[in-house]
């Protein structure tokens, strides 16, 4: 059998032909690798090169590599964070003809860490809550779409800094089903292997001695289901109003918003008596600040980037000298601008914001220095050193004296934490 590339790009097979596919993956040449951080699999993984593009080539069976792919395709349409699939490669040979095992093709994610790798230095419970939010509002995202990941784990979770919080991305669908809708019995039967894997995954860290003393590992792994089962009831519960109070369903919607969810669908009832109103929200989806930040800006960051890069936004807005004082606050000039008489300013504004402060201050960090650290994710760490600067010298030092701080004297230790710069 010949040699065949099925890829989601044109411009992908030209290149991923220059790989040494007639090697098993365990012996491909230190030329071709990428020295990245993996995480554990019962797959042989390797990073690669294959011309701009850095790549992650898992070696797996042919039905279940085509299947893995195109649940991956699926949730790349669902706008559910996964690793993003590229191709996968089959009737792969040695030298002597013998047959080698096809391989799943999928692109790096820049700034991703596995889990094993965070743990390197000894990581305190606060960050840990940290993780269990991000991976409970993946597995979230992922029942809403209807996708059972029958194997939710740290292990099979990439985790990227998201402006002190961090975000989970799904780089293992190998198990995964997706439906129209999910039983409860099916959320429940994810959740538990999700309880169990977590503690596990920590014990053994434990047993390693990478594991902060205070983290307990089998609470740990009972917290993913108090965080997801709290998240999934404000985000499907019924609401009863009484008739009359609409506002009440307005502050309901703003409050998902606040967690980072817009209602795109929603069903609305009166009782037949007319003395209450009946709310459910149908469909939910998540990225309220991503769509706004990438609507005003074009800029395209995580949830928690997009929500700080706003909040910014919004006071240098109120600062501008054609910002008039009766004007609707930034927050909801940003929000929503129908109706509007001034409907086009939030944009005029948001692009002079992105000319003449986002862009300078990120080019002002010298690009060596910068790790895998994202446009978004500097300047959220900017305005986090100029808040301690101007906190301990009890007045607003400015951005540029935050940024030449940051530069001097945070980058330098910070560097040696971050994960390693892809070689050219």
């Amino acid at each position: 059998m010949a040699l065949q590339i099925s890829a989601t790009n044109p411009e992908h097979p030209a290149l991923l032909l220059e790989l040494p596919w007639h090697l098993p993956l365990e012996e491909w040449p230190e030329e071709y690798l990428v020295p990245l951080p993996r995480g554990i699999s019962r797959h042989v993984v390797r990073y690669a090169r294959a011309g701009d593009e850095v790549i992650a080539v898992k070696e797996l069976a042919e039905r279940p590599a085509l299947r893995e792919y195109e649940l991956l395709r699926d949730l790349d349409r669902l706008g559910i964070p996964a690793v993003d699939p590229l191709a996968v490669v089959t009737g792969r040979t040695d030298d002597a003809g013998a047959p080698l095992e096809p391989v799943l093709i999928t692109r790096h994610l820049r700034g991703s860490q596995p889990y094993r790798s965070m743990f390197e230095t000894t990581m305190r419970p606060a960050t840990m809550h940290r993780l269990m939010d991000a991976l409970a509002v993946l597995l979230v995202r992922l029942h809403l779409a209807g996708f059972a990941w029958g194997d939710c784990s740290l292990s099979n979770t990439l985790f990227r800094r998201d402006a002190g919080a961090y975000a989970a991305y799904l780089v293992d669908a190998e198990t995964g089903d997706l439906h129209p809708r999910l039983s409860p019995g099916q959320r429940e039967y994810d959740l538990d292997l999700a309880r169990v894997n977590i503690s596990g995954e920590l014990l053994d860290l434990e047993a390693s001695g990478a594991l902060h003393p205070s983290v307990d590992p089998i609470e740990f792994g009972t917290e993913i289901c108090a965080r997801y089962s709290a998240l999934w009831q404000e985000l499907t519960r019924t609401s009863v109003y009484p008739a009359g109070k609409y506002h009440y369903i307005e502050r309901r919607i703003r409050r998902l918003n606040d967690l980072g969810f817009d209602v795109a669908e929603m069903q609305i009832e009166h009782s037949s008596n007319g003395d209450t109103v009946t709310f459910v929200p149908k469909v939910v989806d998540a990225g309220h600040h991503q769509r706004q930040l990438l609507r005003l800006t074009g800029l395209d960051a995580e949830e928690n980037q997009a929500r700080r890069l706003l909040n910014d936004l919004e006071s240098w807005i109120a600062t501008q000298d054609d910002y008039a004082p009766g004007d609707p606050p930034p927050s909801s000039r940003l929000r929503s601008t129908r109706g509007h008489p001034h409907a086009a300013r939030p944009e005029v504004l948001a692009h002079r914001w992105v000319r003449d402060v986002f862009r300078p201050t990120v080019r002002a960090v010298p690009v060596e220095l910068r790790g895998t650290m994202d446009p978004a994710e500097i300047y959220h760490e900017l305005l986090e050193h100029r808040w301690y600067l101007s906190e301990r010298a009890q007045h607003d030092i400015g951005l540029d004296t935050a940024v030449e701080d940051y530069i001097k004297n945070i980058l330098p230790k910070a560097r040696e934490t971050l994960e390693p710069t892809v070689p050219e």
